[in-house]
């Protein structure tokens, strides 16, 4: 029998290797759902020993907690049917808390979780509240965090002893506030309230006595973020664009003076993401060059640069060791997300995760290239373009213009699967950064607010002139899409500029400033308020609101929300799907009852962009 069967094994090797060889490998093109299911890994964090990795991924169909082992295969940690939202690990690495929601609501409540063998107990069980962002103390008692439990309105910090778990209010303040970080001694707390995405202070709370100081007194706008206690409670570090230029840089701050220092003089890209190590000796950061991501590391007591991993491409998180290791997420166009970490007294690289690639060729992948236009204004616009294979001025193919959320966001050249499908099937991409994207300074991200929110709109009109103008697209065949403030965007290019734009994808966006401002959760309105105007000012409001225009619209657009969102209540997608369809427009609505701001599960994600590779086709080829 044993013969028989290696005989029998032998020819279908032959077999198989034969007929793979009369393949024609290089013409297959794998479907959209193929592409959906290459895999992600990201959100790395080590205990403070460096034994212990883990990380976030979707190899279950939803965002789940892993844990590296050394065998190679990583041990699943939580069983939550909607996945998690985000999870905090302890000093020690024995623990940690997960924040998880049910039907997209954000309404996280939190858990621990023993990761040894992944047992969970619910800690919070107030459903119509939402908790988030704990920190640990330093002996892993007790958590710090958020939360809108009180009114359902203002976050305040509360405490949470997890031997009693008892809870008490540490920080009552009205408004969104946060814990950011705590001293290495456990008695100090700083934490944050934000007024805006580009304004927002810190504060320094005495545990014991709940008095706090505020430490960044400014007038206009200023961000203060990454706070860092240095290793006294006399200092520490943070990254601000409170400086001549608004540009985000390092910085030190006397606690006691309040006076901030700039570490980075007369440089003109941002920085973000600042960490420190557990003993405060090292510090890495990220420079955020034109939306490339470069990682620089510091010794803190010389003041010398130390080795950085030798890749190129995007760079997430961030999380160190006692000693000389550092755990980040890394991708770049063509890479899928990953957990690595890099020694840099050894110089050590090493990937601790490997993402599925759904058995497709990473060779088919294609990077962007960092292109400017200009704007009505003459302004420089930067902008990434994606070609597809064969484009040329003398083969043009339908394009896509991406409109990204925020507003105050940037689109980055990470890893998106649904990018390569539309390029692998011969259509374009450009994806902007408008004026009043992130990444350029506080002038920048400022030049949309309020009453110059359609100059932005504009900026997109010249993103279409230059597709028209390259050669590479067909001018009757570009369509726009977003999700968030890109639907809102998608929508009003349709109506500002309905005759240029073939089609459009409008995915949980913005269709009605009253109704949105109105209905959005109390927590969020103040700050959206800041952004769009007030609500004491209907009529602008009204007159950037695409509802309001709904007769302009020509193009076919397809619907994409969720029925529990609640930042962008469904009724915006009810409204302007109403309207078109009463004027007879080609209007296609997709709505997931068990889906907040976008969707997350697995089977939803396959609809959706089932439904967007049928929409593109019938509409662009």
């Amino acid at each position: 029998m044993r013969k028989v069967t290696l005989l029998a094994t032998g020819m279908m090797l032959i077999f198989t290797a034969a007929a793979f060889g009369q393949m024609d490998t290089t013409a297959y093109i794998p479907d959209i759902e193929t592409f959906l299911q290459i895999g992600y890994c990201g959100s790395p964090d080590m205990s403070e020993d460096g034994k212990q990795l883990f990380f976030t991924a979707n190899m279950s169909g939803v965002t789940q907690l892993y844990k590296a082992t050394d065998y190679g295969w990583p041990m699943q940690l939580t069983f939550f049917t909607e996945g998690i939202d985000f999870y905090s690990l302890s000093h020690s690495g024995d623990w940690a808390v997960v924040g998880a929601d049910v039907g997209g609501t954000e309404d996280s409540q939190l858990f621990l979780v023993k990761t040894k063998t992944g047992r969970a107990e619910q800690l919070t069980d107030i459903p119509e509240a939402r908790f988030g962002a704990p920190l640990w103390s330093p002996d892993d008692r007790k958590i710090y965090y958020r939360t809108n439990q009180q009114n359902g309105k203002d976050f305040h910090v509360y405490e949470m002893d997890l031997f009693t778990r008892v809870t008490r209010p540490l920080v009552e303040k009205e408004g969104y506030n946060g814990p950011m970080a705590l001293s290495l001694d456990g008695t100090k707390l700083c934490f944050y309230t934000y007024y805006s995405n580009t304004n927002d202070d810190l504060y320094v709370l005495d545990i014991a006595t709940g008095k706090y100081d505020h430490i960044t007194p400014h007038e206009g706008e200023a961000i203060y973020d990454s706070f860092w206690f240095g290793t006294d409670n006399s200092s520490g570090y943070l990254i601000s664009d409170a400086n001549d230029d608004h540009i985000m840089r390092r910085a030190t701050i006397d606690l006691t003076s309040k006076k901030i220092t700039f570490l980075d003089k007369d440089t003109k890209w941002e920085v973000e993401g600042l960490v420190l190590s557990p003993d405060r000796k090292t510090m890495a950061w990220i420079i955020n060059e034109n939306g490339y991501a470069d990682v620089r590391l510091v010794d803190l007591t010389t003041g010398k640069a130390l080795p950085t991993p030798p890749l190129k491409g995007m760079y997430s998180g961030g999380t160190f060791s006692t000693g000389s290791k550092i755990a980040f997420g890394f991708s770049n166009p063509a890479k899928a997300p990953d957990c690595w970490t890099w020694d840099w007294k050894t110089k050590k690289l090493q990937q601790y995760t490997h993402s599925s690639y759904a058995g497709i060729d990473p060779a088919l992948f294609t990077e962007p290239q960092l292109i400017t236009y200009k704007s009505f204004d003459g302004m420089e616009i930067p902008a990434f373009l994606y070609l597809p294979p064969n484009c040329s001025k003398d083969n043009p193919m339908p394009f896509l213009v991406s409109a990204h959320g925020g507003p105050e966001s940037q689109f980055r050249p990470a890893f998106i699967r649904n990018f390569q499908y539309f390029m692998a099937n011969g259509y374009g991409i450009l994806a902007p950064n408008p004026r009043g994207s992130s990444g350029y300074g506080q002038e920048y991200i400022m030049m949309d607010n309020y009453k110059n929110r359609l100059k932005s709109v504009k900026d997109y009109e010249y993103a279409n002139k230059y597709l028209r103008e390259s050669g590479f697209a067909i001018p009757d065949k570009i369509a726009i899409m977003g999700g968030s403030y890109g639907g809102y965007m998608t929508l009003a290019c349709l109506t500002e500029n309905p005759d240029i734009w073939a089609a459009g994808v409008d995915d949980v966006g913005i269709a009605n400033f009253v109704s949105f401002l109105q209905n959005t959760r109390a927590y969020r309105r103040g700050l959206r308020e800041a952004e769009y105007g007030p609500l004491t000012d209907p009529e602008f409001l009204k007159s950037i609101s695409p509802i309001n225009k709904v007769d302009r619209i020509v193009a076919p657009l397809l619907i994409i929300h969720g029925a529990n969102d609640p930042r962008v209540p469904v009724e915006e997608a009810r409204q302007i799907a109403k309207a078109l369809g009463d004027r007879g427009v080609a209007v296609d609505t997709l709505i997931f009852y068990d889906e907040g701001h976008g969707t997350s599960k697995r089977a939803n994600v396959l609809t959706e962009y089932r439904r967007r590779v049928d929409f593109f086709n019938k509409y662009l080829k």
